[in-house]
């Protein structure tokens, strides 16, 4: 059982794992297409807005002044000292483009742009813009553009921060990235002495991540509901499979016990049956007196065999008839009648009685058959040379309390949660020897249910067992 257990835990696991990860891989996906499609609108309307503001202007409206006071007044001096002295041309180039940087980020009027656009097409005052400039570059000959610096470059001055896209001139967006680009635009000319600049500019909020999960919010509810069910349905699969496979054992066992325990009256029935045909055996009356109480013996206690099982039929969902009985009499009577059958067992049975214990509403019956059944099972499950048992009755907090206990070898802990399953038989190895069908304390637990009582059991390997009954 162990070895099919565990090969069903890894399917489940192994099963369990690939949902997850389909699940996964949903989300993921879903979350890029939320993602890109993000703000779209938003996005075109700012774009749009952008470029009209700066049609005839670089990076800002007011930006082109500022290039071209740095690139195009120092334009003969950048060529001579790239023609000349290349190590003097890139130290030039550091401070153009610092002093160029600084200037342009001083003098950015992004921000009372950005604030036009957002109120003119009443966007989100949520959110947040990055202005950035990728590269500068100038040319000599037209064709050939030579960069003064790029997103890369480190610039001298330490106020000049640079991003993944570029070197930032104004704004406070934290992550810019792909999916929040308004525009990326590069301006050149084709002609000698010109130059060229590629600027971005990003816009979004700055809780984007949260904004995107919140829109799929149906698809978590869906995948986690999904994964939910799959979860109980394994849960409850499993436990019921366990349940079965318990049941199927224990029936299994049932078989080979009821098997054993029919067999041998049987087989001895047949045996005396035969030997009474034998004419030299039946010839002498005190060989017939023997068979015949062999024969009876065995067919007593084939009657008890029966009897049990059909007991187990009868009481199941049975309404019981009560009737009111003082209960220290109704135990002397039973205790008395237990003692008589008892001439070949060592066994000492005690009764300790609380005096104005109430009348009890019970079926004798079933009350006697379920006490007698708890009595077999202390003498039976016993090593001991003098088997003792006590009944003692008393009032507790729960109402009236019947407290048996016995010095036999006792219950494991892991077992006392299941002696009053049907066909329970506990340690198989150490009940090998004893006779049974696993349905004695099952009809014990059945009898204090129909009658409305509960019952608990204390226990303690080799130190015996204690039933208690409350009687409500």
């Amino acid at each position: 059982m162990n070895s099919s257990l565990n090969i069903y835990k890894i399917i489940a696991l192994t099963s369990f794992l690939a949902l997850a990860a389909v699940q996964y891989i949903l989300i993921y996906n879903t979350y890029e297409l939320k993602n890109r499609q993000y703000n779209l609108e938003e996005r075109r309307v700012i774009d749009k807005s952008y470029t009209t503001s700066i049609t005839n202007d670089k990076v800002f409206p007011g930006g082109t002044p500022i290039i071209e006071h740095y690139l195009s007044r120092n334009m003969n001096f950048f060529e001579k000292l790239y023609q000349t002295d290349r190590k003097e041309f890139y130290k030039f180039s550091e401070r153009v483009s610092d002093s160029l940087i600084t200037e342009l980020r001083q003098k950015s009027t992004m921000d009372s742009v950005f604030s036009q656009i957002v109120s003119k097409n009443k966007l989100s005052k949520d959110l947040s813009y990055l202005l950035t400039i990728e590269s500068v570059g100038i040319t000599f000959d037209g064709t050939k553009f030579i960069n003064l610096f790029d997103k890369n470059y480190k610039l001298i001055s330490p106020d000049i921060k640079n991003a993944p896209p570029g070197v930032i001139i104004s704004g406070t967006l934290e992550n810019p990235n792909l999916q929040n680009e308004i525009t990326r635009l590069t301006v050149s000319m084709s002609y000698r002495h010109a130059y060229q600049v590629t600027f971005y500019l990003f816009a979004d909020h700055d809780d984007r991540f949260f904004r995107v999960l919140s829109q799929m919010k149906l698809t978590f509810v869906l995948s986690l509901l999904v994964i939910f069910a799959v979860t109980v349905i394994y849960f409850i699969t499993f436990r019921n499979w366990l349940r079965q496979k318990k049941l199927a054992d224990m029936k299994s066992d049932f078989i080979n016990s009821i098997t054993h325990e029919f067999h041998t009256p049987i087989s001895t029935i047949m045996v005396a049956n035969k030997s009474l045909q034998n004419e030299k055996i039946s010839s002498k009356k005190e060989n017939i007196d023997n068979l015949t109480d062999v024969i009876e013996r065995q067919t007593l206690r084939l009657q008890t065999l029966f009897d049990q099982v059909l007991d187990i039929t009868k009481i199941s969902g049975a309404t019981l008839e009560k009737e009111e009985y003082d209960l220290n009499e109704i135990l002397e009577e039973i205790l008395l009648d237990y003692r008589l059958k008892l001439t070949d067992e060592k066994v000492t049975i005690t009764f300790n009685k609380e005096n104005n214990i109430p009348t009890v509403q019970l079926n004798r019956f079933w009350f006697t058959t379920m006490l007698n059944n708890i009595f077999n099972n202390a003498i039976k499950y016993n090593n001991k040379s003098c088997k003792e048992i006590s009944v003692t009755t008393a009032k507790g907090k729960q109402g009236t309390e019947i407290r048996i206990k016995d010095n036999g070898i006792g219950i494991s802990e892991s077992h006392v949660k299941h002696i009053f399953e049907k066909f329970f038989r506990g340690n198989k190895s150490k009940m090998s020897s004893v006779a049974g069908l696993g349905l004695g304390l099952f009809y014990v637990k059945q009898c204090t249910d129909a009658h409305g009582w509960q019952i608990s059991v204390s226990s303690e390997e080799g130190q015996g067992s204690k039933f208690t009954i409350y009687i409500q």
